[in-house]
């Protein structure tokens, strides 16, 4: 990460607020589809055993 820092001209500190205020602020797209994906899969295997 300092090496990404160093290459944007910016210090490990900044690099880091600014990398995390972006996962903050953007959706959660990889939970949201691990989620749904466990849902569906309870939902077959609930419809399996009924």
């Amino acid at each position: 990460m300092q090496e990404l820092a160093q290459e944007l001209g910016i210090s490990l500190e900044e690099f880091l607020r600014i990398r995390i205020s972006e996962w903050l602020n953007h959706p959660q797209t990889d939970f949201t589809s691990a989620a749904s994906y466990v849902l569906q899969k309870n939902a077959d295997l609930y419809k399996r055993l009924a």
